[in-house]
């Protein structure tokens, strides 16, 4: 009975792993495991009844009372409208135009999208979902293989938590006192180079098995080879105008990404009324998708925090951090160690919860640590790493089974993608991200100079 009790979090993902293929919908998943395993707990005498209410006030208070998830709503709403009035079909066409000599350019010019994005919104499950709308069918049309199509949009719509203005990085400044500004300065290279990662993984993948992305036929060129200026003007410039317009707001002050959001949502109606493509057909139908959509998300929220919730509160924190607590070694094997357990906490938890747990508890003891020479400027150990939990967090939103992203996209997948389509096509970018993560491990400069250079 001891042991039953003592791996009771252990329990609750061996039970959630095959429910997640089933094919039953993710929210009632994770939701009902959650509330399977407290009426077990209950049962069990490990927490008595009235923590039921402690599992709500969490739903509540991170899920129904957090403002900057309305932003979520409307993003899905410009998304919808984009991919429904056209838009966002012959702004990808035009750029796998732009791009036909490169292997695997519509996933190259997805991903471009997502780093755009990323620098719009911020909010992870926002650029997911947009992206899925928007680039997933054209790649099916396209012939793209599905895991690398699936990879690819989750992928670049992770990069949202990691490029600024990324709602993470104000959260992190604020627990560990640390000026946002300088972590937005730098999280920018580290975010890029992850961009960079995915360029050329896609491009070499692509070369070396074309038949997972397709070129564009000849004959589809030559449609458009004598009016590609007009093209370009037609289709890339409006949309990038309207990212500018919701970035620019953003950056100049005059909105919170919540607010934009808002502006988003206008700008599309405005591109789809400009193109005729503005009906009152059309305008019910992408309401009725948004709020179906929004449901979906906030359903798969409220799940993922009783899940989450119940995980901690049967005592599966401690169960992961008990494995490091007796370890009494030098500086590398205690970060590699923070690393491994802030990697393995994604599994099972959101970055805000990690960022909760981790960061106030051992940012002291990562400041107090020597590196040497390996530091190249004095007195930012606490920025690198900020930046190194914050790259690791953006691999927790693609690491199964508890990836957010993966849940994000399956939601609003069509029923023709499986989950092992996601799963199968993420794998890759997770090793990416971990190299990425090794090279800011052994070149701190890349996260640090340009703080360092403008003396931030």
């Amino acid at each position: 009975m001891d042991i039953l009790v003592e791996f009771l979090p252990l329990y609750m993902f061996l039970v959630l792993i095959p429910l997640l293929f089933s094919g039953y919908p993710v929210a009632f998943v994770l939701g009902g495991v959650g509330f399977g395993f407290w009426l077990l707990a209950v049962a069990l005498g490990v927490v008595n009844d009235d923590s039921f209410f402690l599992v709500v006030s969490r739903i509540y208070g991170g899920i129904v009372n957090n403002l900057v998830l309305v932003a979520i709503p409307m993003f899905i709403f410009m998304g919808t409208m984009l991919e429904r009035s056209g838009v966002a079909h012959d702004l990808l066409t035009t750029l796998q135009l732009l791009l036909r000599r490169v292997p695997g350019g519509l996933a190259v010019a997805v991903v471009g999208l997502g780093v755009i994005m990323a620098a719009t919104t911020g909010i992870i499950g926002a650029s997911v979902v947009m992206l899925t709308l928007m680039a997933l069918p054209i790649m099916s049309q396209r012939g793209y293989d599905l895991p690398l199509a699936t990879g690819t949009i989750a992928s670049a719509g992770t990069l949202g938590i990691l490029i600024p203005p990324s709602i993470m990085l104000v959260v992190m400044g604020n627990l560990l006192s640390v000026p946002i500004g300088t972590l937005f300065f730098a999280a920018l290279m580290p975010g890029l180079l992850l961009a960079v990662l995915y360029f050329a993984y896609i491009i070499i993948r692509a070369s070396i098995q074309p038949h997972l992305a397709p070129p564009l036929p000849v004959e589809e060129y030559e449609k458009y080879r004598g009016g590609m200026a007009v093209l370009v003007i037609r289709s890339v410039l409006p949309p990038l105008f309207l990212i500018t317009l919701v970035l620019g707001s953003i950056f100049a002050g005059f909105a919170t990404p919540t607010e934009a959001s808002g502006v988003g949502a206008g700008g599309a109606l405005l591109l789809a009324w400009v193109r005729r493509k503005l009906s009152r057909r059309i305008l019910s139908e992408v309401v009725e998708q948004s709020a179906l959509t929004g449901a979906m998300l906030f359903g798969i929220f409220v799940g993922a925090t009783a899940f989450s919730y119940v995980f901690a509160l049967l005592g599966g924190h401690d169960l992961i951090v008990q494995g490091i607590e007796a370890v009494n070694v030098g500086p590398w094997s205690v970060l590699l160690a923070l690393m491994f357990v802030v990697f393995l906490l994604g599994f099972f938890f959101d970055w805000i919860q990690i960022s909760l747990i981790v960061l106030p508890v051992f940012a002291p003891l990562v400041k107090a640590l020597d590196f040497g020479s390996h530091m190249p400027y004095e007195g930012m150990t606490v920025i690198w790493f900020a930046i190194l939990v914050a790259v690791n967090l953006q691999t927790s939103f693609l690491t199964p089974p508890f990836g957010f992203a993966l849940f994000y996209m399956k939601g609003v997948a069509p029923k023709a993608v499986k989950m092992q389509h996601i799963y199968k096509g993420v794998l890759p970018f997770v090793l990416l991200q971990i190299l990425g993560l090794a090279a800011l491990l052994m070149w701190p400069q890349i996260a640090l100079w340009l703080p360092h250079r403008y003396g931030l």
